[in-house]
């Protein structure tokens, strides 16, 4: 080998390189200990919140202060925090989110929200469409509006984007064509600005490592906040637009008439027959209040009769001075029906004329699961009389007293007047704080405020008075971003999955080391130390380039070391082989690693081409796989090849003798000669019944599809005791209409819930409302002092209730499942287009694709007989297709690596009869395909004991297919081949 110097001071730096990248992880532990014994010696041990604090004052302490001295530099720890080991969602805890910026919502606000009835209606057709296509929203809207407008208006129109605010781009003699591209244009200016506006928002939210990145040109923007723990906030912070706007409200005085009336008339709606109710006099009007709040002598229960005061427990004036802002109050859960019981048209037609334009709302904070609900003094365009766009800063302070935290704003000369003015008109009235729909605040006006500044107050937090100063000063989302795939894991699950993946690395690493020192014997040693290396280097590099490590990258890591001793394995076996023909031990050494090499590359590149499609289709954790993949393959290539070389180089320079094998193993696979091909025939025979049988199972029992590919929300949630899948899921029919999948997930204490209840509605309160549901429906078998704050995810250190929740809108699991038909089909067009090229004939591109095909089936026939049975979850989402990818990829590896041997035969033995060189070459590398199988598949089943319950089905998917893979690639691939060769061979003599 040549250049041994440089190698072994590239080694040398690479090692050093990644030694320091890893030791700022080591650096950043030290210091969160010296944090939580801080916070031992400074708070109770049991209060857990309390500890909490004194982490974080100690670690906000120290922030800026060195804590690393290198000699030649000094590191803070928000600088050494920054340089560790970036850990995922699954390990860490937090939050992952996709938010789609609404097109829709663009086009609207473009139009100064347009009443034409062409353009709404296309926005309408639009919306749909986008459902069920693939196409980007503007370009259905185009195709909308050109249906429903047949030629008739045009986008220019006045009414349309031919206003005012875009005069100085588009007139109304444009064409749609010249429009388009303005639209174009002012779309992705927005997005743009959405981009902004969030990065903003989470710079400024204080979690370490978090990553934001456009999702092409889609309006989708991908959120990570690994360690983020307070879910409700983020959530908040992230579907927020800000938009900040002041209005005078009605008084409950205001609303009493309405409230009975409206009562009355909807009992009439739903069909509700009057009640009977007995009197002894003819009431007054407060009797007749007082009434209904009291007794009820009722044949029908009170609920049926009243369903508006059964939900809305509205606040009766009970004197004449008694007036508030505040004009009744409704459980969370309830806030959607009485939504829908107020917009009703025959409800609303009873609000008298003075009233009619009334704009209900909801307060911005609920208290024990209770929120106060709101009236205000709206106008015919909605608009309200002072909006956000006239604060000039914003910032979180503490009230005169110093004890309660607030916002104060400071407005610009505009808003000084119009608030001056407001506040004038209303002293003794009532004006509230609005920010996006949500009341923050309705204080009674005692005096006018002429200078500008005000506060918002309303029993804030510091967070979130911080975050309300945040999102006013980083500035309003020109249009709505909504959450349309998330996924949150618990701080505790994240640690189950650190533990149960490091044990399971640890086994499987320790298994592989002994195996190879157990067949090979002292070079077995050599092979380890590269494999230890190998290890340093993966860990070192995902570090230094920022990569997320996830629980499937650990997978990813620990099947690269299963698969980075086939390397080794290759070069040992073909050293043997050279030994046996009696050459001299360093001649075999030098033949057996130039023999090997051609396979090695071969191999390791048609998985790392796997890798790459993965890496470019998949999202998240499937990305997450895909990095440590390929960097396992490069890095494992590296110290194969070059490592392992050199220490055994070094070791028989010294005239020190070096045998492959120990007395137990060095008659293995010897001499072995057997006739592949002749037992073809028994092969596609019993391929084609698991086929057959596979196939009918995968028309008639389906699959059992994840929400990655039809859309819903899934819940991981733990009990203490074991629970009852069925019992559960009729617990929760009645609460979300239909029963929703409910499924043992790894222990029988802990189940995956899945609904589809209100799947395409978006928002903190659509979220809030079916946890409420998912809450109240397992309250029963909950703790008896649960709360709902310690039931829903977050940072919580109980071990009950909702570990992790993954959200995935309609519209983009179809896009998911878009992409990964991509990834499969691209993967096997790049692999046959790879191997054509490098052994220059079809027959071996159609063998290797056809043996692909069939392994890929028989995971998913596998799949398809077994999900209802299994104890474990065989959900098929993106992580299955991650370890598809991964199947195909090692059984390429393998039979590459028996084309290669064929070739070398056909080459070395041009006048063999054809099918002995085929036999020959799978009986001359049996050895190697045992022996890298059998490390493989041990490796696997060492995650899939071990690993946590989320990877379970992934693992097994991947067992199965090294099973198959192996199979397939002596009693398919190279049949097939051989049969395309044999006939085209005959054709051409014929």
């Amino acid at each position: 080998m040549q250049n041994k110097g440089l190698i072994r001071l590239f080694a040398v730096i690479l090692s050093v390189v990644c030694i320091y990248q890893l030791s700022f992880t080591w650096f950043a532990k030290n210091v969160e200990n010296d944090a939580v014994i801080y916070s031992e010696s400074k708070a109770d041990a049991t209060d857990t919140e309390a500890l909490r604090v004194m982490e974080r004052e100690y670690l906000d302490s120290v922030a800026n202060e060195p804590v690393v001295n290198l000699g030649f530099t000094e590191f803070t720890y928000n600088e050494v925090k920054e340089k560790e080991i970036n850990l995922g969602l699954d390990l860490k805890g937090g939050i992952n989110a996709i938010l789609e910026v609404s097109v829709r919502d663009i086009l609207f606000g473009l139009s100064n929200e347009s009443k034409n009835p062409v353009f709404n209606e296309a926005l309408i057709n639009a919306t749909k469409a986008q459902k069920d296509s693939d196409k980007d929203y503007l370009q259905l809207f185009y195709e909308a509006f050109d249906a429903a407008s047949n030629g008739s208006v045009k986008l220019s129109d006045p009414s349309i984007f031919g206003n005012k605010s875009l005069k100085d781009k588009i007139n109304f003699k444009m064409t749609d064509d010249e429009v388009k591209p303005i639209l174009q244009e002012e779309v992705k200016g927005s997005i743009n600005t959405a981009f902004e506006v969030l990065r903003s928002r989470i710079d400024r939210f204080g979690v370490t490592q978090p990553n934001i990145q456009r999702i092409g040109e889609s309006g989708r923007i991908l959120i990570e906040l690994p360690g983020a723990k307070d879910i409700d906030r983020v959530r908040k912070l992230l579907q927020s637009t800000a938009e900040l706007q002041f209005w005078e409200v009605y008084t409950n005085q205001d609303l009493v008439q309405f409230f009975l009336s409206a009562n009355t008339k909807l009992a009439e709606i739903l069909k509700v027959e009057e009640v009977t109710v007995e009197k002894d006099s003819v009431l007054s009007k407060d009797d007749e209040i007082d009434d209904l709040l009291g007794e009820v002598k009722d044949s029908v229960d009170f609920e049926s009769t009243n369903p508006l005061f059964s939900k809305l427990f509205v606040r009766f004036p009970q004197t004449q001075n008694d007036i508030s802002s505040i004009i009744a109050t409704a459980s969370v859960k309830d806030t959607a029906v009485i939504n829908e019981y107020l917009a009703m048209k025959e409800v609303r037609a009873l609000l008298p004329s003075e009233l009619k334009y009334a704009k209900f709302a909801w307060d911005a904070k609920s208290n024990n699961d209770f929120i106060n609900f709101y009236a205000l003094k709206s106008n015919r365009n909605d608009v309200a009389p002072i909006q956000g766009d006239v604060i000039s800063d914003a910032s979180q302070v503490f009230d005169q007293l110093g004890a309660n935290p607030e916002v104060s704003m400071t407005m610009n000369s505009k808003g000084t007047k119009e608030w001056a003015k407001m506040t004038t008109a209303n002293v003794g009235k009532f004006v509230a704080v609005v920010l996006d729909d949500y009341v923050y605040s309705a204080p009674r006006v005692n005096d006018a405020i002429t200078t500008g500044r005000t506060s918002i107050t309303g029993q804030f937090t510091i967070d979130e008075a911080q975050d309300l100063a945040n999102a006013l000063k980083s500035g309003k989302l020109p249009a709505a971003a909504r959450i349309i795939q998330s996924d949150v894991v618990g701080p505790s699950l994240g640690q189950e999955a650190i533990d149960s993946g490091t044990f399971s690395f640890i086994i499987a690493l320790v298994i592989v080391l002994l195996w190879m020192i157990f067949y090979y014997g002292k070079a077995g040693i050599f092979s380890d130390i590269a494999l230890a290396l190998n290890i340093l280097f993966i860990f070192g590099v995902l570090t230094s380039f920022g990569a997320v490590l996830t629980l499937p990258g650990i997978a990813g890591i620990v099947l690269t070391i299963g698969m980075s001793v086939d390397a080794n394995v290759l070069i040992y076996e073909r050293i043997k082989e050279e030994l046996n023909k009696g050459k001299g031990l360093k001649e075999s050494v030098n033949d057996g690693f130039e023999g090997a090499l051609s396979s090695i590359l071969d191999a390791n590149i048609t998985t790392l081409l796997t890798g790459i499609i993965l890496y470019v289709f998949g999202t998240g954790p499937v990305k997450g796989f895909a990095t440590t993949l390929m960097i396992g393959i490069v890095t494992s290539l590296f110290s194969a090849i070059f490592i392992t070389r050199l220490l055994i180089e070094w070791y028989i320079n010294n005239n020190r003798q070096l045998t492959f094998n120990t007395n137990i193993t060095k008659n293995w696979f010897k001499d072995i000669n057997i006739d592949f091909l002749k037992k073809r025939k028994m092969s596609y025979t019993i391929s084609g019944i698991i086929l057959i049988i596979g196939l009918g199972s995968l028309f008639t029992n389906g699959l059992n599809y994840g929400v990655d590919f039809k859309g819903g929300r899934t819940y991981t949630v733990r009990f203490v005791e074991n629970v009852n899948p069925p019992e559960i899921a009729n617990t929760l029919k009645d609460a979300f209409g239909s029963s929703p999948e409910v499924k043992t997930f790894g222990s029988a204490n802990q189940l995956k819930i899945t609904t589809k209840y209100k799947i395409d509605d978006y928002g903190v309160a659509v979220e809030d409302e079916i946890q409420h549901l998912l809450f109240d429906g397992l309250k029963s078998f909950m703790p008896q002092d649960i709360s709902f704050e310690q039931f829903k995810p977050g940072d919580k250190e109980l071990s009950v209730g909702i570990m992790e929740f993954y959200m995935v809108g309609p519209t983009i699991a179809d896009d998911i499942k878009q992409a990964a038909l991509w990834a499969i089909v691209g993967s096997l067009i790049v692999v046959f287009i790879y191997i054509l090229i490098r052994f220059r004939k079809w027959q071996y591109s159609l063998g290797a694709v056809a043996a692909v095909f069939h392994d890929v089936l028989i995971v998913l026939s596998i799949f398809s007989l077994f999900y209802k049975i299994l104890p474990f979850d065989m959900e098929i989402g993106q992580s299955f297709i991650a370890a598809i990818l991964t199947v195909v990829g090692y059984s390429l590896n393998d039979t590459v690596v028996i084309f290669d041997r064929i070739r070398e035969f056909s080459n070395k033995h041009p006048m063999w009869k054809y099918s002995k060189t085929v036999n020959t070459a799978l009986s001359s590398t049996l050895g190697r395909t045992v022996n890298t199988s059998l490390t493989t598949l041990i490796v696997l089943l060492a995650i899939f004991l071990f690993g946590g319950d989320s990877i379970k089905g992934f693992m097994f998917a991947l067992i199965i297919g090294v099973i198959v893979g192996t199979y397939s690639s002596l009693f398919i691939a190279s049949p097939i081949m051989y049969d395309t060769t044999e006939k085209l061979d005959k054709k051409k003599k014929n």
